[in-house]
């Protein structure tokens, strides 16, 4: 199988993620129940996770809440500042994680900014969608639909400038662009730690520098008279007992950025997009391209997106259909009602992989609706 759905996971993880993950279920116990030594190793594993999150991200190890995903850190991150009915500005590309949090607040969700790859639109509509009101933002940092890079800089700024607190949703950038918390001023920023952090599923991180509230209760190891949960982060956030063996995979999934650079993970993956966007179109598919794209790329054929994909499963290619779990995205890009196929690059992907996989999507043909 050539693996061309990182959007979703990353696949072939660095052999040191696995190994962490062996040695952290033979090794730990449960961090801070105890002060015997596999109850302190655990307590090492975690926050070494923490440590090299820190550094990776520019903030300090105890603003690193180790989550289960990038949704449950987006939970708690939107719980955290938006109350029932708050009026808040999102970007046209948000994922459902985003979304539907907001929709059981029964916020009022304004959509800000629907050109695909055109950072002058996002950027006006978004300017002008905070100056008519907002008690929060959230605003993803690449679409995980088409790879639009937003332009997350200038409209954290614009924030900052208003004293209107926001969060990042970093899913689809943590490990291949700069990600920094206390340069963006952001109150949060989510990421997954399955995708481009390559550690294992059911790991995640929320950065926090604004003000929390738990979203769940229970024992943390510390403070065990008090009835309410601690004040001081992380534990105020982790309550229950952390998935260690997964930290400490994902501890060695940052490292491995760390090392590689997170520039040289873009080139190399973005290399990669420009010689399959081109041999898109020259197919005649309809691709959906532009400036500022990370190393994700959808595209239509003539017939039904499902089945094209499941046409390229046929030859070993893994690709996603559909909607993507981002109808807002899809609305945005008047896709909604067909979908499309989604083709995003991870590491490890040769360019003799992606040729390969022109030639099977040659089997596709135009459409001409």
């Amino acid at each position: 199988m050539i693996y061309l759905d990182a959007g979703a996971t990353s696949f072939h993880k660095p052999p040191e993620v696995s190994r962490a993950v062996l040695r952290a279920m033979n090794t730990c116990a449960n961090p801070g129940r105890g002060g015997y030594e596999a109850a302190a190793a655990a307590s090492r594993t975690v926050y070494a996770c923490r440590e090299a999150a820190a550094g990776l991200f520019d903030c300090l190890p105890e603003q690193v809440v180790l989550t289960t995903s990038c949704t449950h850190g987006l939970n708690i991150a939107i719980h955290s500042l938006v109350r029932p009915g708050s009026r808040v500005v999102v970007s046209g590309f948000e994922h459902n994680a985003v979304t539907r949090p907001l929709h059981a607040l029964q916020a009022q969700i304004v959509v800000a900014g629907r050109k695909l790859f055109n950072w002058e639109d996002t950027l006006a509509v978004f300017g002008q969608a905070l100056d008519a009101g907002a008690e929060a933002a959230v605003f993803t940092h690449v679409s995980n639909v088409f790879g639009y890079i937003l332009p997350v800089e200038q409209m954290a700024a614009m924030c900052r400038e208003r004293g209107i607190p926001f969060i990042l949703d970093a899913a689809q950038s943590a490990g291949s662009l700069p990600v920094e918390l206390n340069r963006l001023g952001a109150d949060f920023i989510a990421m997954p730690g399955h995708k481009g952090l390559l550690g294992p599923q059911g790991t995640g991180l929320l950065l926090c520098a604004g003000e929390v509230r738990p979203l769940l209760y229970g024992g943390t190891g510390s403070a065990s008279i008090m009835q309410e949960m601690p004040e001081d982060l992380p534990e105020r956030l982790e309550p229950g007992t952390l998935n260690v063996p997964g930290y400490g995979g994902l501890t060695q999934g940052l490292r491995y950025v760390k090392r590689r650079g997170v520039d040289r993970i873009f080139r190399e993956e973005h290399r990669n997009l420009e010689r399959c966007v081109a041999g898109l179109k020259r197919l005649g598919l309809e691709v959906f391209a532009g400036e500022h794209q990370a190393a994700t790329v959808s595209f239509r054929t003539e017939g039904d997106c499902e089945e094209g994909a499941a046409l390229l499963a046929k030859q070993g290619f893994a690709v996603r259909a559909g909607l993507h779990c981002a109808p807002f995205a899809h609305e945005s890009a008047g896709t909604l009602d067909t979908g499309t196929i989604r083709v995003s690059f991870g590491c490890g992907v040769t360019p003799g992989q992606t040729e390969a996989f022109l030639r099977a999507a040659s089997k596709l043909s135009l459409d001409r609706r």
